[in-house]
């Protein structure tokens, strides 16, 4: 139970503005084996997609402090993902696992007042097949 819990943690704190990596977490526990490859799907999944989640609220409430030098999203780049959202729109939220764009991209939903039950499914999708190509490609390369 704690790999899957350690498998959450990494990947809400991958999906907040931190610069980590679940991917690598959740490769390590394929490798290692004996561990249900649903759960640990379900686990990086939920977990990356609350992150998310934590992004939003901070764009949603928080964005009056933009100005300030510890404000955690830098102004070049909330000012990319919001081109990237007004280009795309609210159907960007899928992409919202790539890297340097998906993090502020989240903020940037939260600031435009996305829907917040929208924005979950969204994100959540895009992370559950992000998630599910890494474990495919696992897989393929285990052999």
């Amino acid at each position: 139970m704690e790999a899957y819990a350690g498998l959450f943690a990494s990947g809400f704190l991958a999906a907040t503005l931190l610069p980590l990596s679940s991917d690598l977490v959740l490769v390590g526990l394929l490798a290692a084996g004996g561990y249900d490859v649903g759960l640990l799907w379900f686990a990086a999944t939920l977990g990356n997609s609350l992150g998310a989640a934590v992004n939003w609220a901070l764009g949603r409430y928080c964005l009056r402090w933009r100005d300030h030098r510890w404000f955690p999203v830098s102004g070049p780049a909330l000012e990319r993902a919001g081109r990237w959202f007004r280009r795309f729109g609210v159907w960007s939220l899928v992409m919202a696992w790539l890297p340097v764009v998906g993090d502020p991209l989240t903020f940037a939903a939260g600031a435009m007042r996305v829907n917040f039950r929208l924005f979950m499914a969204l994100v959540a999708a895009g992370k559950g097949a992000r998630y599910l190509a890494v474990i495919l490609a696992a897989r393929q390369l285990a052999g």
